[in-house]
């Protein structure tokens, strides 16, 4: 278990608090890393033979590559808004600087392929979809999927659960390549909880009070794999393969996970299969209402 699940600081390298590359997650295209920066400091990251986002978690920054500057809005927090960011191609040099300080995701695929150019994307290009119903409603901001921003391998979408509600659910998984039916992907979760009604309260709070959330991953009889993890921010769990879900809010504490994924597939695609133990559930949203806490700060998404 201690493989798949990374507490918080157990995967911390320099300016990183968290560090997943390739080689250290054992397979072979998904990374994530999470960058802190202090008012006025700078890091330089260098792509190599993968693709990068800059992803504001929370603060702004300006990113500086190729001859090219990306000022950051970012925002406040990630229950805040949707957020802009910049997308950095393999093979290329990027120096990122907050003035104010902040914490930026900088999610990554590996990939063979470099015929994109370093771009920005915009916050009022993210699609913010509402997902399920009821008890099982959570948004979904879909920043670089198929359709939504382009990229060599690299998806990425952030989910945001109301305290109470269930998502990745159901069960599904993505580690076969079926033409048209499923994708065989590399996936990170990435978490983060919120503290109660005052937004942020988690950043700060202690480790044996911290909010907390659940999470299952769990495997086939040729490829088994068991996963129960007590998810708290800066928490991130690996996907290598298998079934996964659910997510589990606590009540009073709504859940934020950023979704990393990436894969040896030819077409970059996100094709899931439910496990058909569960997949049935999706038949009874179409009775329910939309959780009516959704979607988060509407006000400032749209």
């Amino acid at each position: 278990m201690s493989k798949y699940h990374l507490p918080t600081g157990t995967s911390s390298d320099g300016p990183y608090d968290l560090l997943v590359t390739p080689e250290s997650a054992g397979w072979g295209y998904s990374g994530l890393r999470i960058l802190t920066l202090k008012p006025g400091e700078a890091h330089a990251v260098s792509t190599g033979d993968s693709e990068f986002l800059v992803l504001p978690l929370t603060g702004s920054c300006t990113v500086t590559t190729d001859g090219s500057v990306f000022e950051l809005t970012g925002r406040t927090g990630v229950f805040a808004s949707v957020t802009d960011f910049a997308y950095l191609p393999r093979e290329s040099e990027a120096l990122i600087s907050s003035a104010a300080g902040g914490r930026f995701a900088l999610p990554s695929a590996r990939t063979g392929r470099s015929s994109l150019s370093a771009r920005y994307g915009s916050k009022e290009n993210v699609p913010v979809e509402l997902r399920g119903a009821g008890a099982c409603s959570r948004q979904v901001n879909n920043y670089c999927l198929p359709g939504t921003f382009e990229a060599e391998q690299l998806l990425v979408c952030e989910v945001l659960t109301p305290g109470g509600n269930w998502s990745s659910y159901p069960p599904h998984k993505h580690d076969q390549a079926r033409p048209g039916q499923e994708s065989e992907l590399e996936e990170i979760y990435y978490f983060e909880v919120s503290g109660g009604e005052n937004g942020f309260g988690y950043l700060g709070v202690p480790p044996r009070e911290r909010s907390r959330a659940w999470g299952r991953v769990y495997g086939t009889a040729e490829r088994p794999i068991d996963v129960l993890a007590e998810a708290r921010s800066g928490d991130a769990v690996l996907i290598p393969h298998g079934w996964h879900g659910p997510s589990i809010a606590a009540p009073g504490y709504d859940l934020y996970y950023l979704n990393v994924m990436a894969g040896p597939g030819p077409d970059r695609a996100w094709l899931i299969c439910d496990d058909p133990a569960h997949g049935w559930v999706r038949s009874t949203w179409d009775a329910r209402d939309i959780d009516d806490r959704l979607p988060f700060a509407a006000e400032e998404n749209h």
